[in-house]
C-alpha cells in the first residue's frame, strides 16, 4: 500500500513516525506548506513523545531519507498534487482544512484511490468507527471519516453498557490542551479558548453527540457531551454520567468491560484496575482503557471512567485502517 499524508500537525507527523518503519506500507510523500528543514526538526524532536529513534535527514529534492523515500511537499492545493504519478493508494488527509465530500474529494481528483480524514469531517462523509462498523464498508468507499478520538473512545463504551440500556448519558472529557487553544491570553471568537492553555482548566463545547448519533441512532435525544481542556500535553479521561435502564451492580459492569477487552473488542478497548493517571496511558494504543477502580453505581446512575492517550490511540485506529483496506484488497 503507498500512502501520503496531507497536513503535517500533530496527527500528520505523529502517523509519518510511526508508518516510517511500517513493513506493509510504503509513505512515499508528505505535503505541507511548512519549510521542509522546519518539518524534518519537529518529526526529529517530539516534546511528548521524545526523540525519533531512527536518522531522518533531507536529500537533495527534498526526500526524507528511510526504508522508503518519503517526498516532502509544499502545495496549498491538493488538486495539484502529484498522486498519479506517485500512485498513491490512500491519501491521509490530516491538515484539517478538506474535511467535506467535495473538499477531500480533491485527492481523488489528483489521483489517490482512497481518502482517510484524520477528523470527524461533513455529514456527506460515512462515519466509520474501527472495531465497531467498519464491515459496513465497501470497494466503492473511496472517502471515510474514521470519526476522532473522544468518539473512538465514546462509540465502544456506549454500545457495551447499551446490553444493559442506556436512557441518558452525559459525557465529559478531561482533555489535554490543544492547537486551537491559545498559549497566552488572546482575542479568540470562542472567549474561554483564548485564555491560556497551560494556565487554566477551560471548557470547551463539543458536538461529539451528533456524531454519536449518526453511528448510534438508537441512542439520539439521550446524549450531550462536553469537552473540559486541562494543563496537560498529552492525555484524556472520559467521565461519563449515565442513566440505566435498570439497577446493576459495579461488578457487572466491570465485568461487562473485562470480558468486553478480552474478547470481541481485544486491541481497540482495554479494562485496568490498577490505580494510575494520564501519564501512564501515553503510548497507550487502545481507544480507551476502562478504569474499574473508579466504578460507581447508585441505583441506575452509573459513573463511569476510562483513559486514552488522545493522540497515540486515534492514530492507532487509523493505522488499523489503513491495514484493513489493504487486507481487503481497498
Amino acid at each position: 500500500m503507498r500512502v501520503a499524508i496531507n497536513g503535517m500537525g500533530r496527527i500528520g507527523r505523529l502517523i509519518f513516525r510511526r508508518l516510517f518503519n511500517d513493513p506493509a506500507i510504503e509513505l512515499v510523500a508528505v505535503n505541507d506548506i511548512m519549510d521542509p528543514q522546519n518539518l524534518l526538526y519537529l518529526l526529529k524532536y517530539d516534546s511528548v513523545y521524545g526523540t525519533f529513534p531512527d536518522e531522518l535527514t533531507l536529500a537533495a529534492g527534498n526526500t526524507i531519507n528511510g526504508r522508503c523515500p518519503v517526498r516532502v511537499l509544499q502545495n496549498p492545493q491538493p488538486v495539484t498534487l502529484p498522486w498519479k504519478e506517485l500512485e498513491v493508494d490512500v491519501v491521509i488527509e490530516s491538515s484539517g482544512r478538506f474535511s467535506s465530500r467535495v473538499a477531500a474529494g480533491e485527492h481523488l481528483l489528483a489521483g489517490a484511490r482512497k481518502v482517510l480524514l484524520s477528523t470527524t469531517g461533513s455529514d456527506d462523509i460515512p462515519l466509520m468507527i474501527y472495531g465497531f462498523n467498519q464491515a459496513g464498508i465497501s470497494k466503492d468507499t473511496d472517502i471515510i471519516s474514521p470519526g476522532g478520538c473522544m468518539t473512538n473512545c465514546s462509540v465502544h463504551l456506549l454500545y457495551i453498557l447499551n446490553a444493559i440500556g442506556i436512557e441518558t448519558a452525559q459525557l465529559h472529557f478531561l482533555h489535554s490542551y490543544t492547537s486551537r487553544q491559545e498559549l497566552v491570553d488572546a482575542p479568540h471568537k470562542e472567549y474561554r479558548r483564548g485564555r491560556a492553555a497551560a494556565e487554566s482548566i477551560i471548557p470547551v463545547p463539543i458536538d461529539l453527540h451528533h456524531s454519536l448519533e449518526r453511528v448510534m441512532p438508537g441512542l439520539k435525544g439521550k446524549l450531550l457531551s462536553l469537552s473540559t481542556r486541562i494543563p496537560v500535553a498529552n492525555g484524556a479521561m472520559a467521565d461519563f454520567t449515565v442513566q440505566l435502564s435498570r439497577e446493576a451492580s459495579v461488578q457487572e459492569i466491570n465485568k461487562l468491560f473485562r470480558v468486553a477487552a478480552a474478547g470481541e473488542y481485544k486491541g481497540i478497548l482495554d479494562y485496568t484496575d490498577e490505580e494510575l493517571v494520564s501519564l501512564d496511558y501515553k503510548g497507550n494504543t487502545h481507544s480507551c482503557v476502562v478504569d474499574g477502580s473508579l466504578t460507581s453505581v447508585v441505583g441506575r446512575h452509573l459513573k463511569l471512567i476510562a483513559w486514552f492517550d488522545n493522540e497515540y490511540g486515534f492514530t492507532s485506529r487509523m493505522i488499523d485502517w489503513l491495514h484493513y483496506w489493504k487486507a481487503s484488497g481497498f
